[in-house]
């Protein structure tokens, strides 16, 4: 049971948000995961500056992550589909690399989390997170349950705090 955050955070800031849902397959439509992060994040009260569904290619991963990172006003990436083993399960493969420093801690407890909702499947899990050019990079697994999971349970409740001390408080 958590008690309560070792540094609480004095003061909310808005978060300004791209969502990526990287699929061969979904559209706005149908993208129900990439729905579920921009209704969390709005309801959080952060803003979403970028929304796009890319295919589970590593380049055009890589160049949209390169390209939403010279983008002054965004702060943090969420990312969906593609962490799995499958052959096109490219997202982990291109973001790993590119990604300045690490948050291990992320994957570790959202396997952790998983495994308490879906046993020993957790461990197929690729999520990442972590930084790149002064932006926050958070990879989940495409399916809806995971997403929720993810952004209720690790990235709404610290995404202020980690923007903050990656880019100083504002």
């Amino acid at each position: 049971m958590i008690k309560s955050h070792p540094h609480p955070d004095t003061k909310n800031i808005t978060i300004k948000c791209a969502v990526v849902t990287v699929s061969d397959t979904r559209t706005p439509e149908t993208d129900k995961s990439g729905n579920i992060i921009k209704d969390l994040l709005i309801s959080a009260d952060h803003l979403i500056a970028d929304y796009q569904i890319i295919k589970d290619e590593p380049e055009q991963i890589q160049t949209y992550i390169e390209n939403i990172s010279k983008i002054q006003n965004i702060d943090a990436i969420i990312l969906n589909g593609g962490t799995g083993i499958a052959p096109r399960d490219t997202t982990y493969d291109a973001i790993a690399n590119l990604l300045e420093k690490t948050l291990p801690g992320f994957g570790e407890i959202f396997r952790f989390l998983s495994y308490q909702e879906i046993g020993s499947r957790a461990i197929a899990s690729r999520a990442v997170a972590g930084t790149y050019k002064n932006k926050l990079i958070f990879s989940l697994p495409g399916s809806s349950n995971a997403v929720s999971l993810g952004m209720e349970k690790l990235i709404l409740p610290e995404i202020v705090h980690l923007v903050k001390q990656m880019i100083g408080d504002r």
